[in-house]
This record gives C-alpha cells, sequence and structure tokens, in this order.
C-alpha cells in the first residue's frame, strides 16, 4: 500500500499557483490548477533550472532558463529543450492537506 507523507495545506495553494515543496532529500514542484493538484521533480532534466522559478500555463510548466514545456499531469515533454520526463508523484488531498506519495524518497 501506498504511504503518503503531508506537505501543505491546499489553502496555502491557491489555483493558478505552484510551489517548490521538500520531500526527503527531493525538491518537488506543487501546482494548483483548476485541472487539479500535480507533483513533479522541481528541477529542469534540461539543464538544471528549479521550475518553480518559471511559469505556469494551464496544465504546462514553462523552465525560466530555455523554455522547455512539460505537462503536469504525467510529467511528459512539450516542447523542446528538455527531452527528459520529469518524474511526476501520486498525490491526494486529505482533510485539506496536500499529501504526496513517498516511497522512494
Amino acid at each position: 500500500m501506498a504511504q503518503f507523507a503531508p506537505l501543505l495545506k491546499l489553502s496555502e495553494l491557491p489555483r493558478g499557483t505552484m510551489r517548490a515543496c521538500l520531500l526527503g532529500a527531493r525538491e518537488l514542484l506543487i501546482c494548483h490548477t483548476s485541472a487539479g493538484v500535480f507533483a513533479l521533480d522541481n528541477v529542469c532534466t534540461h539543464a538544471e533550472a528549479r521550475l518553480c522559478e518559471g511559469r505556469l500555463r494551464s496544465t504546462r510548466v514553462i523552465c525560466p532558463l530555455h523554455g522547455a514545456a512539460f505537462d503536469l499531469r504525467d510529467g511528459r515533454v512539450l516542447a523542446p529543450p528538455a527531452v527528459q520526463p520529469l518524474a511526476s508523484y501520486a498525490l491526494q488531498v486529505v482533510a485539506g492537506v496536500i499529501e504526496v506519495e513517498s516511497a522512494g524518497s
């Protein structure tokens, strides 16, 4: 059975925003959009820029360094120069708290 770790209250992440959070030694990007709440690695697979400093557009996050874009729902690459997808993580919202699957962190 999957284990989830609490990260932050949903009320602390308004719709249309994103925030970097630590889960163990891993830095995650938590995004809240009209399509839901998503968790991915916060570091671009192309040039290691922090995605939390980029832009959130619908279900895409755009890297601030070279403009690579990733799908929030599954981490796949939507625009170069990145070619490797981001790791994405299962999450749940329980009693107003965003919890991310903690296995392997």
